[in-house]
Order: C-alpha cells, then structure tokens, then sequence
C-alpha cells in the first residue's frame, strides 16, 4: 500500500543522502568550476573572444530551458530511473567536453551537460523529498543539500584553480566522471523510491515545447542584454517572445487534464514566496561571486588557486547557517523567521563590501563580509528548499523540485547579466567624471579605481535585492514550522486545516 510504504522509513536513507548529494554537488560544481579553465581552454581550442560567452550560456540555456521538463520527465519515468540516466549522460557529456578537439565539440557537450542536469537535479532534490518524511530527519537531510547547494559554486572555484593550474582544463570537464560513477552505483545499490509516489499521466507536449521556449528565450534574453545592450532590437525581442510563450504555457496549463506544471503547485502561496525569494537571492550571489573573482585576481593579484580559497569563509558560513541554525530551528519556528532573517544578514555581509576599494585588505573586508553572506545564504536557504517540496503532493514532488532549481537558474543568468551591465555602465561614468586624475594617479590605478567603483555600485543593488527577497518571505510565507508529513497521496487544498504546514 502506497501509505504504508511511506510511513516507514528507508533503512538506507541516510546513505542514499550521501549519493544524492554527491550528484547535486558535481550540478552545482560545474557551474563555476568551467569559468576558471576559460581562459585556458579557449587559447588551447581556438575559441573567439565573442564566442567564449557559449561555453557558459550553452549550459545555462539547456539547463534552465530544460529543467521543468526534467522535473516532469523524473514524476512520470520514476526519480530513480531518471536520477540514474541523468547520472550517466551528465558523464558522458563530460568525457566528451574533455575530449573536445574544437569549438563545435566544447560547445555541444556543455549542452548536453546542461539537458541531462535538467533531468539530474530535481530527480535529485524530489528524491529527497519523499525519502526524509519525519520532520527533524527531514530538516538534517535538507540541511546538507541546502549548504551543498550553496557552497558547491565556491567549491568549484577551488577545485577550477586547482586542476587547471596543476594538471589541464580538460580536468574540469573529466572530475565529473568518477563523480557520476560513484553516485549512479550508489543510486542503483541504496537508493529506493517509495512506492505509489509516480505520476500516471501523459506528458503535456504543448507544455514542454512552451515552458522550454519560453525559459530559454528569457535567458538568451538576459545573456544577450549583457553583450548587446538592454535596448537592442534582438534582446527586446528576445524579452517579449518569452512574456508571450510563458502566457501561453500558463493558459494551456489551466486547460490541460494532465499539465506539466499543475498550477496548484505555484499557486500555493508559500511555495511562491520560496520561488520568488530564493530566485531574487540567487542574483545577488551570482553577482557577487563574479565581482569578488575578479576583485581578488585583477585588482589584488590572487593567483585562481589563491581566489578559490578566498571563498572558503562563504562556504564554512553556509553549512554552518544551514546545518547548524536552518535544520536545528527548522521544525521548531516558522521558515519565514529563518529566511527573512537570514536574507537581511547576507544583505548586512552585501552591504560590509560596498564599502571596497582598490586597498581594501582581505581579512578587514571581504573575511566579514563573506563569513555573515554564508551565515545569512545557509540560514535562509536550507528552510527555503525544504518548503519548496513541502506539502507537495507526491505526483508533483519532481516539479516542484524543477521549479526551485528553475528559479535558481533563471535568477543566476539575469544576475550574472543585470549587475555585470550595472558595474559596466557605472564604472564608463566614473571613468567620465574623474579623468583629470588619469595622468596623476597612473592609468592602471585609474582602471582599477573604476572597476572597483563599478562593482560597489552592483553591490549596492545586490543588498536591495536581499532586502526585496526578506519582504517577499515575510508577506508570502504565513506557514508554521514544518513538523508532520511532508508528502501527502491526497490531492492538495491550500487551506485545508488537516496539514498544518500547508496553511499556505
């Protein structure tokens, strides 16, 4: 009986976690880990300066256009079968960017490694979410996803310095490989699926074809705002295709029988809050993580090696915040008293490195300012993805998993490409107003007095950003703490009073 196998917990649950973890840290590890081995492997390939843009945005574009459809794919198929594939493919796109031999090859693995994430990280996180049904278990086990998810990129960072500087670039495509292999068995020997969790219906093609148009057309959009401009006639066009295919999907989504995502599941306040605040967060991380890069290389002459450990402050805040305040005082208080919170200490560590300049010293600036960006992102993150899938009826727990890691990719590429666009226009204008002092200060000073000024206005931005993400918790959010079962089989009511942590 479907209920039965839920109530009782998987023996093997805590070792399928260190699987599935192990998956979602090589996604989130090659994030950031190829943007250390550009460099390197656009002189080794012959890759044009105004094509090396496509090592990332191919990943991102197929990654973020795909992922709702892998969501669905992991409900119908089973998250085990789909984890597993993912797994495999992801490895095999991955042998094939480190084998590449031209531009063409580099470019078609990083989308295959993007398509077969789309299809690996909400098998991944929905998984989670119908393995871990007990309140505190649950809270522990999204705890080390949550400071997984959000230390992986930093990780990288590390791990790109490391095998580019010391072996190849190719090795930041070939470290996947063993990770895949050792996820996949450990998926096939330890990881169960409750039984009766599937989705029986078809797949909603005219959904797929719109949601996957509509996602990869916003960001294209954003991608191309930053290297076009925000008025140029592709990125305006691009911006109003997406408005149009995602009307479209919404209204076919309300109309099919058997959609590929079932309103109910965005509709539900709650879990809106959690789309919308984790997404906004997402682009103020995205942006710091590009600004403090080349802040510690250019401007402080850290070697990439030097830079990836600059960042482990961020990531120790992070599992702490996660591990340490998130899953302690998740079934305990409500997670808006832990996001909001959360978001306006990250904003606090945001608003330290506003006050950067070309002398600013590490361990006076950019330490403090990481260790409460940790702190904050950890605290608010680990309650933020474990209501995403919270509630979530079981049929709809590989959506609802895709939705938390859409909004993440969606809020990476515009932050990636609003606050870049911001420091750039900012930086031109301090250029503008100070040249008098070119001649006296030296031109490589100059230049790095206006890169600096350019990324403390981004930051700038980015602390408002953390703000609008704590008010959007602390208005949407209205759920107590998440005690009780966190997977029902009964279809879901809003405000039905029988879950209490779906008074959403």
């Amino acid at each position: 009986m479907p209920e039965t196998a839920q109530v009782q917990p998987d023996p093997r649950r805590w070792k399928a976690l260190a699987f599935i973890a192990m998956a979602q840290l090589m996604v989130v590890l090659d994030a950031t880990i190829v943007n250390i081995a550009l460099p390197s492997a656009q002189a080794d390939l012959g890759v044009s300066d105004a094509n090396r843009q496509w090592v990332i945005t191919a990943y991102a574009l197929a990654f973020g256009g795909l992922l709702l459809f892998g969501g669905r794919i992991a409900d119908l198929w089973g998250r085990k079968r789909a984890f597993i594939t993912g797994l495999i493919g992801f490895a095999a796109a991955s042998a094939l960017g480190g084998a590449a031999v031209n531009e063409g090859m580099l470019l078609g693995a990083r989308a295959l490694q993007g398509a077969f994430g789309a299809l690996l990280a909400p098998a991944a996180l929905s998984l989670l979410a119908v393995t871990f049904t007990e309140a505190r278990e649950r809270a522990k086990a999204f705890g080390i996803f949550g400071a997984i998810a959000g230390g992986g990129g930093a990780v990288g960072l590390i791990l790109g310095g490391l095998l580019t500087e010391y072996l190849d670039w190719r090795w930041t495509f070939f470290v996947n490989i063993p990770f895949a292999v050792v996820a996949a068995t450990g998926a096939v020997l330890v990881v169960r699926e409750p039984v009766g969790s599937r989705n029986a219906n078809h797949l909603d093609i005219p959904g797929v074809v719109l949601a996957t148009l509509g996602l990869v057309s916003l960001v294209y959009g954003f991608t191309r705002a930053e290297s076009d401009g925000w008025t140029a006639g592709a990125t305006i066009g691009l911006f109003v295709a997406a408005v149009v295919l995602l009307a479209a999907f919404v209204l076919v989504e309300s109309k099919v029988r058997a959609p590929l995502l079932p309103l109910r599941v965005v509709m539900n306040r709650n879990r809106a809050g959690v789309y919308m605040s984790l997404g906004l967060a997402v682009i103020a991380m995205f942006g710091l993580f590009l600004f403090l890069t080349y802040y510690l290389q250019v401007i402080k002459g850290y070697t990439p090696i030097q830079t990836g450990f600059a960042f482990l402050p961020m990531i120790v805040g992070m599992i702490a915040g996660s591990t340490q305040i998130g899953a302690r005082l998740m079934t305990r208080v409500s997670p808006r008293l832990l996001m909001g919170p959360g978001f306006l200490v990250a904003a606090a560590g945001m608003l330290i490195l506003t006050q950067m300049e070309t002398g600013s010293s590490y361990v006076g600036l950019v330490l403090p300012a990481q260790i409460l960006l940790g702190l904050g992102m950890g605290t608010a993150f680990m309650p933020g993805m474990s209501l995403a899938t919270y509630g979530v009826e079981s049929r709809d727990a590989g959506v609802a998993s895709a939705m938390i890691n859409t909004s993440q990719q969606v809020g990476g590429a515009i932050g990636t490409a609003l606050l870049n666009t911001i420091a750039a226009s900012a930086a031109t204008g301090w250029i503008t107003s100070h040249a008098a002092q070119a001649p006296v200060i030296g031109k490589v000073a100059f230049v790095n007095q206006a890169a600096v000024h350019g990324y403390a206005t981004a930051i700038w931005w980015a602390v408002g950003i953390l703000v609008l993400s704590a008010l959007i918790v602390t208005a949407f959010v209205n759920t107590g703490h998440q005690g009780g079962s966190p997977v029902t089989a009964s279809s879901e009511d809003d405000d039905a009073p029988a879950i209490p942590v779906l008074a959403h």
